[in-house]
C-alpha cells in the first residue's frame, strides 16, 4: 500500500473522511505521522527480508576506512564477506582494531576483520578493516535497513501494511480516546497478535534469525 491509502485505511478504521492527499488536513497530517511511527516500530521489531540489501566496498592497497554507503547509522548486520579470498569477515571490538592500527606496524594483507568507527559527511556508517588491504578485495555486508519515513503520497510501504495500518490505527485511539467504537487497548493488543504471528511466519523461513519479543 501507498503512504496515501495506508493513511486513507486509518481514517475509514475511525470513521472519518479520506482525503486525497496526507497533507489534506491537520487530521490527515497527524494519522501519517502514525503511520511512520507504527512502521518504524514495525521495522525495529524483527530483521525482515523485505529490508536486506547488499552493501559492495571495493578496497584499495593501503586503505583500512571504508563507507557502508546508503546504510545510515541505524541497521543491521546479517553477514560480511570477503569474497575474493572466501573469508567471512568478524567484527571485532572498536578498542581491539585500534589497537592494531596505532600501537605497532599495522600488517597489510587479507582483510578478515572490520569494526565501525565514525560516520561520513553522509552520514553514513564507517568501517575500519583489517589486515589493511594489500591489493583489491571485494567485500560484502549483507544489512537490514529501514526504509525512509514515508513522505510522498504514491510511497509504497515495503514492511507488512496490515501491521502498519492496525498499529496506527490502536495509536489514533489512544490520541483522539474512546468513543463507543473498538477501544485502545483491544486495538493494540489485536497489532500485537497479528504482529507475532507475521514474525513466526516468516521466522520459518530464516531460521539463522532471532525472533524478537513483541
Amino acid at each position: 500500500m501507498t503512504y496515501l491509502e495506508l493513511v486513507n485505511d486509518v481514517l475509514v478504521r475511525l470513521r472519518e473522511s479520506t482525503v486525497s492527499t496526507v497533507g489534506e488536513t491537520s487530521y490527515s497530517a497527524l494519522i501519517g505521522k502514525f503511520v511512520n511511527d507504527a512502521k518504524r516500530q514495525i521495522e525495529d521489531t524483527y530483521t525482515w527480508n523485505c529490508l536486506s540489501q547488499t552493501v559492495t566496498i571495493l578496497t584499495t592497497a593501503g586503505t583500512h576506512s571504508y563507507s557502508l554507503t546508503g546504510v545510515g547509522q541505524k541497521f543491521r548486520v546479517m553477514d560480511a564477506l570477503n569474497t575474493t579470498s572466501n573469508v567471512v569477515m568478524g567484527d571485532v571490538p572498536f578498542t581491539s582494531m585500534n589497537r592494531k592500527l596505532n600501537f605497532v606496524t599495522p600488517v597489510q594483507g587479507i582483510p578478515s576483520e572490520y569494526c565501525f568507527n565514525g560516520v561520513d559527511s553522509s552520514n553514513d556508517t564507517k568501517i575500519d578493516v583489517y589486515p589493511i588491504p594489500d591489493g583489491t578485495y571485494t567485500l560484502l555486508f549483507d544489512v537490514i535497513v529501514p526504509q525512509a519515513n514515508l513522505s510522498s503520497d504514491s510511497t509504497s510501504v515495503k514492511v507488512l501494511d496490515y501491521l502498519v495500518t492496525q498499529s496506527a490505527y490502536a495509536r489514533a485511539l489512544i490520541e483522539r480516546g474512546e468513543d463507543g467504537g473498538t477501544n485502545s487497548n483491544e486495538a493494540y493488543a489485536m497489532f500485537r497478535g497479528m504482529l507475532a504471528d507475521a514474525i513466526a511466519m516468516e521466522s520459518t523461513r530464516y531460521p539463522e534469525d532471532n525472533f524478537e519479543a513483541v
